[in-house]
């Protein structure tokens, strides 16, 4: 999810009654809810596609929801003891408890796996354990309603303790009204896969691979992605998922070609076929072959989730 959404996760969690256990406990809770995109670094290292093969992997994996928590809460635990020496600590602080520093940093390091899984981009939970890519397929990666829930929830729990009233119920009912939004958007997903499943059963249609993909703004409807490798089909949001709406993703279609030896000299294709979840290629205008993912497919315009191989030439892609 974008960092706005895990911020306010931290910040909901906080004012739930969390931020009482130890001073400094609310940047605990929201730096630690961003914390694992520290891999956003890699891109003043790495080009191209390659940033693709690295993110929500290492830093999003176990050993970095124990380390990544343990540094935060040493950091805050040391600009503390700062602040005390130069005489500039705030009163109102409560004394800082480096446990509870670490337990409210590892929660909220937590949460950001969780959320992440939560679409179709997808996370590595087991690195380095295991590189398997995990879809929750739930929620848009910027899902403006969540923003809405989270941010009234937590404006007004703050705006109910500078009144001196009680300020937690507000937190508290955002966090369950979230958890079943959350829960609503994921049996909708469920259904537009079931629907397609049971309707088209007795049909020959692809099958390797069916995603209800969540779209911006409509969070109970999805654009459905079904086929094969280098053979998907769209069935855009509104529609009924039946086999008679799905549509080629696009007429430029190109045969796969062999990649085995450009995989291994350039990183960039090995970067984005080990991410890819739906990849197909399709014609450039020149007649070479350009790799996209059916998941991130924008016909208007390249961008990041795309990698041209301009010395392959395209072969058309037989009609089906």
């Amino acid at each position: 999810m974008d960092n706005l959404t895990h911020s306010l996760v931290g910040a909901v969690m906080g004012q739930a009654g969390l931020k009482k256990k130890t001073g400094l406990a609310m940047p605990a809770l929201i730096i630690g809810a961003n914390l694992p995109d520290v891999d956003a670094a890699c891109f003043f290292w790495l080009e191209g596609t390659e940033h693709l093969g690295f993110r929500r992997g290492i830093t999003h994996g176990p050993p970095a929801w124990v380390l990544l928590p343990l540094i935060l809460a040493g950091l805050l635990w040391w600009f503390d003891r700062w602040q005390t020496k130069r005489g500039k600590r705030p009163e109102d602080r409560l004394p800082v408890n480096f446990k509870w520093l670490y337990l409210l940093s590892f929660i909220g390091c937590l949460s950001h796996p969780l959320f992440d899984w939560f679409n179709v981009y997808g996370i590595r939970f087991l690195e380095p354990f295991s590189s398997q890519w995990f879809y929750g397929d739930t929620l848009f990666i910027i899902d403006v309603w969540l923003w809405a829930l989270l941010a009234i929830s937590v404006g007004w729990s703050i705006v109910r303790e500078r009144r001196g009233k009680p300020y937690h119920w507000p937190a508290i009912g955002g966090l369950v009204l979230s958890i079943a939004y959350i829960g609503a958007n994921m049996a909708a997903t469920i259904g537009h896969v079931a629907s397609f499943s049971i309707s088209n059963k007795d049909m020959a249609f692809p099958s390797e691979t069916l995603i209800a993909s969540p779209v911006v703004f409509f969070a109970n409807e999805r654009e459905m992605i079904v086929g094969e490798h280098n053979d998907y089909f769209i069935i855009p949001a509104g529609e009924e998922p039946i086999r008679s709406n799905a549509k080629p993703i696009t007429d430029a279609r190109c045969e796969w070609p062999d990649l085995t030896e450009e995989r291994a000299v350039n990183s960039q294709v090995d970067a984005f076929l080990f991410w890819s979840r739906t990849p197909f290629a399709t014609r450039a205008d020149d007649g070479s072959v350009i790799l996209y993912d059916a998941r991130f497919y924008d016909p208007r315009a390249r961008d990041r989730f795309s990698i041209a191989l301009p010395d392959v030439e395209c072969v058309e892609l037989a009609s089906d």
